[in-house]
């Protein structure tokens, strides 16, 4: 009995520290994620619109992630201020006058944050500095943009396939020009003419 009782002993020692050293991991996972461990600074923007951004959302710089979103608040009905925490190994090169962007991690991925490269000449931002921002286009307005191309090419398409079978059907000027023969003559003989005149005309002169 008390053999027993000794495995299990050691069965739930075991199991404790194998659950407390995956819980000290994923912690680590997750600080490291969230850059717990990086020491950071921070900046804030604005924007009219935020389009899906989240708090904990990616932030990129040069194509590289430098930072999270930490918070998103509603200051008015047309502002909203992002506050960003950034790598301090990054902050030599994020200047005053970098630019905020909202971009996508993919086609149909996750929102993130996007600040631009500054000019080289600019003052370095300071911690609990603000930069500017640019809005970000909605999908909506895009897709109905595309509408519009796709309903004007539509027309376009069916003027030209208008044209062209008045065009075969001999309607219209250009239809009699290229279908009636006997215009076609008449060019062709009124060019001759013209030919003869401009060739007389030179003889005359020499």
């Amino acid at each position: 009995m008390e053999t027993h009782t000794q495995k299990f002993k050691v069965r739930l020692g075991l199991f404790i520290i194998g659950g407390l050293m995956i819980f000290v991991i994923a912690i680590f996972i997750i600080g490291k994620q969230e850059n717990l461990f990086d020491p950071v600074f921070k900046i804030t923007t604005t924007f009219n619109n935020v389009s899906g951004l989240e708090p904990g959302s990616n932030i990129r710089f040069s194509g590289i992630n430098v930072g999270t979103v930490d918070n998103i608040r509603i200051i008015n009905d047309t502002t909203v201020r992002v506050d960003m925490l950034i790598k301090t190994s990054v902050q030599q090169f994020i200047r005053n006058d970098c630019e905020a962007g909202i971009g996508s991690a993919g086609i149909i991925g996750d929102r993130i944050l996007v600040i631009t490269q500054g000019s080289e000449g600019a003052p370095l931002v300071k911690d609990g500095g603000y930069i500017k921002s640019k809005e970000p286009v909605e999908t909506d307005a895009i897709m109905e943009s595309m509408q519009v191309t796709a309903d004007n090419a539509a027309i376009i398409s069916y003027q030209l396939a208008d044209i062209m079978i008045n065009i075969n059907s001999g309607n219209g000027t250009l239809g009699r020009l290229i279908q009636d023969s006997t215009i076609a003559e008449n060019i062709n003989q009124t060019i001759e003419n013209l030919k003869r005149s401009s060739k007389g005309l030179d003889e005359n002169r020499t």
